[in-house]
């Protein structure tokens, strides 16, 4: 967690530099506040990481003296395959479309949308891939 809280450190020490010397030469309102909101929230997870890297243990990649067969083993569990991410992108192109054709449009696209969503959280309850 050590490199990741350096990666956002050294953006918002970025960000802090840009923004004056956008204003200064820009008068944009908008940037700015929106450079000054990007500020914060870099700070924000910047200040969090470097809180969580204190509390684990250090992982083989934070030490010096770290070794690749140090972070052998299971990552975690990768689905092999599913067919219920691409109905929940065509559910939620029908429901985005809804205001533009017609309010019924997205009804339809709600209704649909719960037995996608439900297919998606359900899928390894059921069928091959049960737990």
């Amino acid at each position: 967690m050590k490199a990741e809280t350096w990666v956002f450190i050294s953006l918002t020490v970025f960000v802090a530099a840009i923004t004056p010397v956008y204003w200064l030469m820009s008068n944009d309102p908008t940037g700015t506040a929106a450079l000054i909101l990007t500020f914060f929230l870099l700070l924000m997870i910047a200040l969090y990481l470097g809180l969580l890297a204190r509390r684990i243990d250090p992982r083989p990649e934070d030490k010096k003296s770290g070794e690749i067969a140090e972070g052998a083993g299971e990552l975690g569990f990768f689905p092999p395959q599913s067919k219920w991410p691409l109905f929940v992108g065509l559910t939620f192109t029908l429901f985005i479309l809804g205001p533009v054709f017609g309010w019924w449009l997205m009804i339809l696209g709600v209704a649909f949308g719960t037995v996608t969503l439900t297919g998606l959280i359900f899928e390894y309850y059921r069928g091959d891939h049960a737990h």
